[in-house]
């Protein structure tokens, strides 16, 4: 039997390529909420939740001007960002409609609420609630029956503060 990693252990950042710096700083910080932290010169960036040092960053070192990868390729398939309430998650969906980005969609998975939609580098975004744990469904043995229910993306903008 392998050895598993603390449950403490959880992921503390994503550092994407991207094309324009600019552009994401602007989808990042504008769009989505995230303070810009630090800045190194004109090629990277850091933004956070809080006072934290960084949850995101974004450089141009190796992609400044850069293609999205083809679809059908590898690679990541989508950042989340979990938020602490019903009512943040819609205030960050009602930005995101208020900014013209499209939502590629969204779904009720039991033990989450989620909407994903795409950077401006076409890299796919979750933005998603956890519900409590005792709320989570589960079978008639205890194990999770997660699952891919329609959700009602207005009543989460109607909660936002």
């Amino acid at each position: 039997m392998s050895e598993t990693v603390p449950p403490q252990t959880h992921v503390g950042h994503v550092h994407l390529k991207v094309s324009d710096l600019e552009k994401a700083v602007a989808f990042y910080s504008g769009v989505l909420g995230f303070t810009l932290k630090q800045r190194y010169g004109d090629r990277a960036a850091f933004l956070a939740a809080g006072d934290y040092h960084h949850h995101i960053g974004l450089n141009t070192w190796e992609s400044a001007g850069g293609m999205q990868p083809p679809r059908g390729s590898t690679g990541l398939y989508h950042t989340a960002f979990v938020f602490p309430d019903r009512a943040s998650l819609g205030a960050a969906i009602k930005r995101v409609r208020a900014a013209g980005v499209e939502i590629d969609g969204a779904a009720d998975h039991g033990v989450s609420e989620a909407v994903y939609l795409r950077d401006p580098d076409g890299n796919g975004i979750e933005l998603y609630r956890d519900r409590p744990t005792e709320d989570w469904p589960r079978d008639t043995t205890g194990c999770l029956e997660m699952m891919n229910a329609p959700l009602d993306v207005e009543a989460l903008i109607a909660e936002a503060n």
